[in-house]
């Protein structure tokens, strides 16, 4: 008889030990709690033993941001910058007058070439300034100083049979005759090409 009981408390002793091994979550290689067991991947997830890695997005830095002071200065309104393409137009002279008083216009673009108009408008010749002559048309143009030239400068006796300029170049214009003209603009007008038609 005491042997039966040994037994049986010995197997209550086993099955209450499986009970309580097959309830302790994941060190029991169960699963109860609903977390999956250490050492697998949950849905949706690459484990480290995958293919692949993650990919994580990329954010921008700081430094790609531009700075404030990166801006460029804005230009000076007192001072029009010189024309930099080669199809704009960096001078024009028209002269009127004379003995027949007929009207010339010559106008030069940025990259030296030329054109002669009548008064009509009309193309009476054209062609292109050398380097060296370009080069000279444009100290000629720095050295008058536009800006600081008066707008109109005219003798105060006109000669009747004399001629008159109004020269453009940067946004500025100036009016002037042979009496007055400005040294400045002298020697553009000599840097230029004839006003004469050939």
């Amino acid at each position: 008889m005491r042997t039966f009981r040994s037994a049986a408390g010995a197997a209550a002793c086993v099955l209450l030990g499986a009970a309580l091994l097959g309830g302790c979550g994941t060190d029991g290689g169960g699963a109860t709690d609903g977390k999956p067991p250490a050492g697998t991947a949950s849905p949706g997830t690459v484990s480290a033993s995958g293919a692949s890695p993650s990919v994580t997005a990329a954010t921008p830095s700081p430094s790609s941001s531009p700075s404030p002071s990166s801006t460029p200065p804005a230009p000076s309104p007192s001072a029009p910058a010189e024309p930099t393409r080669a199809d704009q137009r960096l001078v024009t002279v028209t002269r009127s007058g004379g003995f027949t008083g007929r009207q010339t216009s010559v106008l030069v673009k940025g990259d030296g070439s030329w054109t002669r108009l009548d008064g009509a408008a009309k193309v009476v010749g054209s062609g292109k300034l050398s380097p060296a002559k370009l080069d000279a048309l444009r100290a000629a143009l720095k050295e008058a100083r536009f800006p600081k030239l008066p707008r109109v400068a005219l003798s105060e006796k006109p000669v009747y049979d004399g001629f008159t300029y109004a020269f453009v170049h940067g946004g500025y214009e100036v009016a002037t005759d042979d009496v007055a003209m400005p040294a400045g603009l002298r020697k553009v007008l000599g840097a230029l090409p004839s006003l004469d038609a050939s």
